[in-house]
């Protein structure tokens, strides 16, 4: 079905607007993947991943650059601005979605972790840690705590 006539569920984008893209069902299988692979593309310690079936997925604005990561899948971003967008089993149905990119980042959470060999030992203790707002001109970059 063409996407003029179907309502998206979920909307998410890029940080700079150049692509953007909509869900037209509930992503299924949520969960956060900490292997070495997803630390390394996303440059965090997991890969927070919203899987939909392709058939659901349409991009709507742009279309990301993509990077075989392994040789049997591909990992999307913005040529723009950088900001990871998917990743896909290149012959595979589905396709998942960086929680993080979502318009509504709360509005799937994940329900379990993969590649947990390789989840950093400080991760358990993130709840630990003071909380800080960001300030008006994003994260501090000084101070005792910073």
């Amino acid at each position: 079905m063409p996407a003029r006539t179907r309502t998206p569920l979920l909307t998410g984008g890029c940080q700079c607007g150049a692509v953007r893209y909509a869900l037209y069902a509930a992503p299924e299988r949520v969960h956060l993947c900490h292997c070495r692979m997803c630390q390394r593309a996303t440059g965090g310690p997991f890969a927070a991943l919203a899987p939909v079936r392709r058939a659901d997925m349409d991009w709507t604005r742009g279309a990301p650059s993509e990077r075989r990561s392994s040789a049997h899948a591909a990992r999307g971003f913005c040529a723009a601005c950088g900001t990871p967008l998917s990743f896909r089993h290149l012959d595979g149905d589905w396709i998942d979605v960086t929680i993080g990119s979502l318009d509504d980042p709360d509005a799937v959470a994940p329900r379990f972790n993969y590649g947990v060999e390789s989840r950093v030992a400080w991760l358990r203790r993130i709840d630990a840690l003071p909380d800080r707002e960001t300030g008006p001109g994003g994260v501090t970059g000084g101070g005792e705590d910073a």
